[in-house]
């Protein structure tokens, strides 16, 4: 009997029909002679309504409190599918984070889990259960809190129990037939991929698609999780996500060659702040990016222009989350008259474009070809950052969307069809 995990995103489970339609998918894979544990998302926009809800009440939610709001969308959801399952005649238990071993650390809204010990979920599925988990969401050994993951979590709790359970696979159900060469909802005649490496589905996540998460990407890729992104409104086969350096990770055993491009992601979740006038000498740069690591905010891409003969001044540029700008700003400004800066300047109407490919090892012409494409768009490129397999621009926001289709048509990365959203949010 082969070990399935499967993941269903709050779109797959946003209300009671389709909670009985993801019920028949899994009793299905359970009459298939698996065995099969459920990781569940909150239902459609819960987490959102959570969210605002709390505001109303209190403009700044106390951490722990918010955490313990926020995960009773997935215990709802949890609770609805497996009585959903038991009314089709199969035995269901429905476990919380906690109860379903997922130990984390103690920062609430974004903990890291720190250890898994599924326990009873082992239990239930060797009385013949199917399991069904509560994503998102663990369990403070010190604190004895509950805590959250932070968005995207759900991925993660799947992918954690896959590895600690020793799973053939793990399938993240969405409301797209897998991953696509760019986000289906800007770029209509993506193409569905049907194999990827797990390091280009690194970058796409870290560049801002939102089909995997980031961290569940990395876990799985660190554990050997196999990991299988389908949509739960149909039966295609959709998109596995492998790792090169496995025997026969291409399906047959024989070496196969990495396509130039897998795809392009965009990010408008992201703001650009710039140190005006910077004394030119060692040290300032450090200055500057330890008083940004003390305030939490994690850099994305750093610009810094050649100083200005005359003065001696230079700026340095980075990009860095929106909703960390603030935050950054108060500390720098405090700190203005010892780092000896002129000034800040802040852009939160940025957008990111990256160009994602294993295969832009081996060939030339990529960089020109992409900057080509931008400028007979008419796009501007404000800053660049690349790494081996990727190649990373800021421009305007307002005119991402137009870049990302000349890029996504300049590179033949089109389809003959258009592709379809089933719901609409992409999780």
């Amino acid at each position: 009997m082969s070990l399935i995990v499967q993941k269903y995103g709050g779109s797959s489970v946003a209300d009671a029909e389709s909670i009985k339609r993801v019920a028949k998918r899994i009793v299905q894979t359970r009459r298939a002679g698996n065995a099969v544990v459920v990781v569940v998302s909150a239902m459609g926009d819960t987490t959102d309504e959570l969210l605002d809800l709390a505001g109303q009440v209190a403009p700044i939610p106390a951490p722990r409190e918010l955490d313990m709001l926020l995960t009773a969308g997935e215990r709802i959801s949890m609770a609805l599918l497996a009585m959903a399952i038991k009314n089709l005649g199969h035995q269901a238990l429905s476990f919380t984070g906690s109860q379903a071993g997922m130990i984390t650390d103690a920062q609430h809204g974004s903990a890291r889990i720190v250890d898994v010990t599924p326990k009873r979920v082992q239990e239930a599925l060797d009385e013949g259960a199917i399991a069904i988990v509560a994503g998102f969401q663990g369990f403070n050994r010190v604190t004895g809190d509950i805590t959250t993951l932070g968005r995207g979590g759900s991925d993660t709790t799947a992918v954690a129990l896959a590895a600690a359970l020793g799973a053939e696979v793990c399938e993240i159900y969405t409301d797209v037939d897998g991953v696509f060469t760019a986000d289906p909802r800007a770029v209509p005649k993506a193409r569905k991929i049907s194999r990827i490496a797990s390091e280009e589905m690194l970058e796409l996540a870290a560049s801002g698609a939102k089909v995997l998460h980031i961290r569940a990407v990395e876990y799985a890729r660190r554990h050997g999780v196999t990991l299988h992104v389908r949509s739960s409104f149909n039966n295609h086969e959709g998109t596995i996500v492998y790792n090169p350096a496995e025997p026969g990770a291409d399906g047959n055993g024989d070496p196969v060659e990495e396509p130039i491009i897998a795809g392009v992601a965009t990010d408008l979740s992201e703001a650009k702040i710039t140190v005006v006038g910077v004394p030119d000498v060692p040290g300032k740069a450090a200055q500057i990016f330890n008083l940004v690591a003390k305030s939490g905010a994690n850099i994305d891409m750093i610009v810094q222009n050649v100083s200005a003969a005359a003065t001696g001044l230079t700026d340095i540029s980075f990009t860095l989350p929106k909703s960390d700008a603030q935050t950054v700003l108060t500390t720098l400004t405090s700190e203005r008259q010892d780092v000896g800066f002129q000034a800040l300047q802040h852009d939160d109407q940025i957008g990111k474009l990256s160009l994602v490919g294993a295969g832009m090892r081996t060939n030339v012409g990529v960089s020109a070809q992409l900057f080509t494409a931008l400028y007979e768009a008419g796009v501007n490129i404000e800053m660049i950052s690349t790494s081996e397999i990727r190649i990373s621009v800021v421009t305007r926001a307002d005119q991402i969307q137009h870049a990302v289709r000349a890029i996504h048509t300049a590179f033949g990365l089109d389809g003959e069809a258009e592709a379809i959203v089933y719901a609409g949010t992409g999780r």
